[in-house]
This record gives C-alpha cells, structure tokens and sequence, in this order.
C-alpha cells in the first residue's frame, strides 16, 4: 500500500516539476535550441516518455515570442571568429550599438552564445548561436531585448 503512494507521490511531482537546463543535459537534451515541435516526432515512434521529458525542455514558441529580457550578454572567444564570421560580423558592425541593454564579452575559448537575463540580474536562458547568422541575431534581439 505504502509503495503505491510513495509512487503517486513521485509521478504527481514529477508532472508539476519544470525541468532545469542541467536536467536537460543530462537527458540528452539541449534546452537552447531545442523546439517542442522536434519533441512532437516521438510520438511516431511510441516513445512518449521521451516526448513528454522532451516538453519539459523545449522552447515553446508562444513564450518565447512574447517574453522580452531587461539585459542580455553575448559571449564569445575572438579565437573563434573564423569558424563563426558571421557572429563577428555582427559584432564588428554597428548593430551591437542600437542595444544599449547588450553585452559583448570575450571569454576564452567560448562558441558563441547569447545569455538571457531578467531585472534581478538572474541567468534566465542561455542560447547556442552557433547556427545564426548576422540577421538572425539582429531578429532575435529586436523581439526578445527590451528597449529602453
């Protein structure tokens, strides 16, 4: 009897829980770039366990495109300019300059990533930029950076 509500115990928090960026990782999930309508693809395969830690950790593109971030900090090693021209690119132009609230920092041997905050300046989101061009990074600040 006991082990019967220590279980239902165990599967009702686990449905009230949100997943943390390092749970994801350790499920083979990266929660930067991880769309929820790639998690829909399990279901094909009957794999609904994976599907629903799948939406634990994807992006929902209606809290996404609404949510905006006070500050923002783009990181990067200047090491890594030649696997990525397209980041420092961006970084090079002028663009970076029509975001007051954006942070360019270099750390060493750091792939580009941009770092989501809120207005206690708690890390919020981290995001794998590896992939986006100088337009893309320029969209995503435009609709998720708040203006001052």
């Amino acid at each position: 009897m006991y082990s019967y509500i220590f279980i239902l115990i165990l599967a009702t928090v686990n449905v009230f829980s949100e997943f943390t960026s390092e749970d994801c990782q350790s499920l083979g999930f990266n929660r930067a770039n991880l769309l929820c309508s790639t998690c829909d693809q399990f279901s094909k395969y009957n794999l609904s366990e994976l599907e629903n830690n799948c939406q634990e950790c994807c992006l929902k593109e209606e809290d996404s495109s609404s949510k905006r971030y006070p500050r923002a900090v783009l990181e990067v090693c200047t090491c890594k300019f030649g696997a990525y021209p397209q980041i420092q690119a961006f970084i090079k132009s002028d663009r970076p300059n029509k975001h007051k609230n954006l942070e360019i920092k270099y750390v060493r041997g750091l792939d580009p990533m941009i770092k989501l905050y809120d207005h206690d300046n708690k890390l919020e989101d981290i995001l794998d930029i590896t992939k986006w061009d100088t337009d893309d990074v320029e969209e995503f600040l435009q609709t998720h950076l708040m203006r001052d």
